[in-house]
């Protein structure tokens, strides 16, 4: 089962959880146990399992990742803006994907993990892929 989720994003660089999202998906999907592909068709966005407990992870993950890769001019690609250049790298850096475990019909994840959305240069209307496969 392929579904797509969509989303917008805000100005500049943000973090988005899509965990209950991706549960509906999951939850519809009736695959009991199995792997859920998650990717973000994107090259300046990404995905990424991290913290949702604290909201201030999200700020830490895209402050850091801002002073690691800064918006500047002198990248050697700059197809659009600055900012889009920079978030070719940190799109890099991030990756476009995750795989997660399906047990019991739900996402098999830690007690504080979450699935983000990391968009490096909104604001964007952007989409996800979701497959879910069933064990044999």
């Amino acid at each position: 089962m392929l579904e797509t989720i969509e989303l917008q994003t805000p100005a500049g660089e943000s973090l988005t959880d899509l965990t209950e999202r991706i549960r509906a998906v999951v939850r519809d999907s009736n695959v009991a146990q199995g792997i859920c592909a998650v990717v973000a068709p994107h090259t300046t966005a990404g995905l990424l399992v991290n913290s949702g407990m604290d909201p201030n992870t999200a700020a830490d993950v895209v402050a850091e990742l801002r002073r690691l890769v800064p918006t500047r001019v002198d990248f050697m690609h700059t197809y659009d803006t600055p900012a889009d250049a920079a978030g070719h790298i940190k799109a890099a850096l991030v990756g476009n994907s995750v795989t997660l475990i399906v047990a019991h019909g739900d996402l098999l994840l830690g007690h504080s993990q979450s699935v983000f959305f990391a968009e490096f240069d909104g604001p964007r209307s952007r989409r996800v892929l979701v497959r879910t496969i069933a064990d044999a």
